[in-house]
C-alpha cells in the first residue's frame, strides 16, 4: 500500500549505511539506495524531523555459531563509520545496534518516544535483515511504518522482493523516496 499520512511527528530511521556493509555489497544496487536515503535524511532534516541513523558494531554477545558474526573476532577500523553520502549532522540521532533491529536493546523506543515520534520511515540495508528486523519491531511498538523501498537493498535479489513485496505491506505502508517526499512536502 502507498504512503497515505505523514504523521505531525514523523521520523526517519536509516539502518546499516556504514563503511564496512557498503562496502560489501558493492556489486548490488547499493549507490541507488544510498542516494535515495540520502534524499530523505535531507528532507527529513529540511522540516525539523528526527532523523535515526543506525550501526551495527557486532553480533549480539554470546553468539558463537561459525560465518554469523560470531566468535569475538575484532572488526576492521572504520567499519561501523556511517557513510559519508548521509552527511551525518549534529542534529541527528545515532543508534548502535548489536542484533538485526535497530529496536532491541538500544533505546530506540524511547528515544522516539521522548521525540513524541508516531511513525516511522525505515531505510537501509539489508532489505531482509536488519530493515524487515527493525520494521517487525516497529510494528509490535505501534509505531505507523512506512517502508522506502528503493532506499533499500539486500545482498540476495530475491530476499529483497519478499521482503518488499509479501512482508513489509502486512507491516505498514510501502512507497519510493518521491512519493514519500511529496508528501512529507504536502503536508508541511
Amino acid at each position: 500500500m502507498s504512503v497515505t499520512t505523514i504523521d505531525p511527528r514523523c521520523a526517519l530511521v536509516v539502518i546499516d549505511l556504514q563503511e564496512g556493509i557498503v562496502s560489501v555489497l558493492s556489486g548490488h544496487p547499493t549507490a541507488d539506495a544510498v542516494k535515495q536515503a540520502a534524499h530523505l535524511a535531507a528532507g527529513y532534516r529540511r522540516h525539523g524531523l528526527p532523523v535515526v541513523l543506525v550501526n551495527v558494531i557486532a553480533s549480539a554477545p554470546g553468539r558463537t555459531e561459525a560465518g554469523r558474526g560470531g566468535g569475538g573476532g575484532s572488526l576492521p577500523d572504520g567499519w561501523a563509520d556511517l557513510i559519508g553520502d548521509l552527511d551525518v549532522q549534529a542534529t541527528d540521532h545515532l543508534i548502535t545496534k548489536r542484533r538485526r533491529s535497530a529496536f532491541h536493546d538500544t533505546g530506540l523506543d524511547t528515544l522516539l518516544r521522548d521525540l513524541g515520534v508516531t511513525q516511522v520511515v525505515l531505510a537501509g540495508i539489508s532489505t531482509s535483515a536488519g530493515v524487515e528486523s527493525t520494521a517487525r519491531s516497529a510494528h509490535d511498538y505501534g509505531y505507523h511504518v512506512v517502508l522506502a523501498t528503493d532506499a533499500m537493498t539486500d545482498r540476495d535479489d530475491v530476499a529483497h522482493r519478499h521482503s518488499t513485496e509479501r512482508v513489509f505491506p502486512k507491516l505498514g505502508e510501502t512507497d519510493t523516496t518521491a512519493n514519500i517526499l511529496d508528501m512529507l512536502e504536502a503536508t508541511r
